[in-house]
């Protein structure tokens, strides 16, 4: 496992005190982060059916998932055998039957079937029909939206989270410079991808990488407008910015990463941007500290780039660290105007000031720690402009 049974064990604990103050008897987890976040579970099985049930009055929680998958619970989890519930087979993707069919009647198996119920209701894993045959099958039953309950349990981490988040920062460092390597006039897109993929999995000759939450990110061209876009098999020309967006990636801990390249000379329009980008991100660094609130970092950026005249309306960055495809957030602080959570040692966000203008645009980030007297970056990467000459 990746972490000692103790601190499964204590995290367990401090979800049980989240759960008594909501009056939470039995928490249905349905989030793969979450589910290996309490028990140690990793297995590519999150697109059917499955759910860690914590019971407020039992030591260990129970994992139930599909029947071939219970295996995978028996090697990466801490749980007794008897703990691991499979369900049949038959149960995926029937008309006739529900994987929460299953659930209801091992709860009413063992007493639960009455008791307060939470489930996380804000869930890319659990669906409308989840919670319609639960509540079918649960009668008794009172039922109470757990969103986020974990996930605020995760904010703060431990030093063994840290260090694996350090060593995905390795990865992250290694995957960039990998793309920033290849790109060039007359390479393709999805080359480069290919390029980054492939270091992101192979990390260093001390540790391998893990399958980050989210793809790598490179638009390029007028397509640096807009963050979200992936690759084509469309080649670079002499001119083009490329916006290159990844993570590394160690046993589901990410440490994402942002820097633009520029192929040949850039124009003054994006010149002038990055300047003020990576202006703002440093002023950002250099102020934050435990005790402050997020909107502070904000407020920091904001007035950084207003004097250069540029407006970001989208928050500035988001805590992260452990999670699964499709997303490395945690869903819970942003830095942006209005989060007032107070920042703590060991809690990790992705900074990402990314200005996207009409036809083009600029993206730097940094994944931090806040320490005890400031923060920390994870990686180590000048953050202007990368200019690759036109050959």
């Amino acid at each position: 496992m990746p972490f000692a049974t103790y601190e499964y064990k204590e995290r367990i604990r401090k979800t049980k005190e989240r759960m008594q103050q909501k009056g939470i008897d039995v928490l249905l987890i349905t989030d793969p982060a979450n589910i290996n976040y309490l028990s140690g579970y990793d297995g590519w099985s999150f697109y059917v059916h499955q759910m860690l049930v914590v019971i407020i009055d039992e030591d260990q929680p129970m994992w139930i998932g599909r029947e071939m998958d219970a295996n995978a619970a028996k090697v990466t989890t801490w749980l007794y055998r008897d703990n691991i519930i499979p369900y049949p087979d038959d149960y995926i993707h029937s008309e006739i039957k529900h994987p929460m069919d299953f659930v209801a009647g091992i709860l009413e198996e063992i007493g639960q079937d009455n008791r307060s119920i939470g489930v996380e209701m804000e869930n890319y894993y659990f669906t409308a029909k989840s919670y319609l045959q639960l509540k079918k099958g649960l009668p008794n039953a009172t039922f109470h939206d757990a969103t986020l309950l974990v996930n605020w349990v995760r904010l703060i981490k431990s030093n063994a989270e840290i260090e694996y988040m350090k060593r995905a920062a390795v990865i992250a460092e290694k995957s960039m410079k990998a793309g920033i390597e290849l790109i060039q006039e007359g390479v393709r897109e999805c080359d480069v991808a290919a390029k980054i993929f492939h270091t992101q999995i192979t990390g260093t000759e001390e540790f391998g990488g893990d399958y980050p939450a989210i793809v790598p990110l490179l638009p390029s061209g007028e397509k640096t407008s807009t963050p979200h876009l992936t690759w084509t098999d469309d080649r670079y020309k002499d001119g083009d910015a490329v916006i290159i967006e990844l993570a590394g990636c160690y046993k589901r801990y990410h440490s994402p990463l942002a820097r633009t390249v520029q192929i040949g000379k850039p124009n003054e329009n994006l010149k002038t941007l990055s300047e003020v980008a990576v202006e703002g991100i440093n002023a950002c660094l250099e102020m934050v500290r435990p005790g402050i609130v997020c909107e502070e970092i904000e407020e920091t950026w904001r007035k950084t780039i207003e004097k250069s005249g540029f407006v970001k309306e989208s928050r500035l960055g988001y805590s992260m660290g452990l999670n699964y495809p499709p997303d490395w957030g945690e869903h819970t602080v942003s830095i942006r105007k209005g989060d007032k959570t107070i920042l703590q040692p060991n809690m990790t966000f992705h900074l990402i000031p990314g200005l996207w203008l009409d036809n083009y645009g600029f993206e730097v980030s940094e994944s931090i720690r806040i320490t005890e007297n400031g923060c920390e970056t994870f990686a180590k990467m000048p953050r202007n402009l990368a200019l690759k000459e036109f050959v």
